[in-house]
């Protein structure tokens, strides 16, 4: 099986420009914990997850450091630290850096994908444009249908 067979179609999206409220609420009104992030093209930017938005200012959840640590950490880890619990807009929190497949990529390369890069789901692109994502819960399926295996079976029959 590929990741063309399992993934989500229907992909919520956002801009880099949205604003953290806006995506909050996109997030949680359609139930997911990510949603990739594409600029004015369709192409693919980045990435914003629960993970991104777990310290924040509003909800008192930014990291505090003692001043005894902040001798010792680096100014610019600081400043990074402090954006990201302040900012306002999508760009400023997302993962730039994102893991994607083809579709043509197998299941095992995109669970070894989500297993080293310590990642719950995988965008799936073909010209840079995004054409689905793939979680672990479309994993999870596979295996509660009976397996590769058992769509292969069903594909040939």
């Amino acid at each position: 099986m590929r990741a063309r067979d399992i993934m989500y179609r229907a992909v919520a999206t956002t801009t880099p420009e949205t604003t953290i409220e806006a995506v909050a609420r996109l997030m949680i009104n359609l139930r997911v914990s990510g949603v990739p992030v594409l600029d004015k093209n369709g192409q693919l930017v980045g990435i914003i997850t629960e993970g991104d938005l777990l310290r924040r200012a509003e909800t008192g959840t930014e990291r505090r450091r003692s001043r005894w640590s902040e001798w010792f950490s680096a100014n610019s880890r600081l400043a990074a630290e402090y954006i990201k619990s302040h900012a306002r807009r999508v760009e400023d929190v997302m993962t730039r850096e994102v893991v994607s497949v083809e579709e043509l990529a197998s299941l095992g390369e995109i669970a070894e994908l989500m297993e080293t890069k310590r990642i719950k789901r995988v965008p799936v692109v073909h010209d840079g444009k995004i054409v689905g994502i793939v979680s672990r819960a479309d994993l999870l399926q596979v295996l509660a249908s009976g397996g590769a295996a058992s769509a292969e079976k069903k594909a040939t029959a």
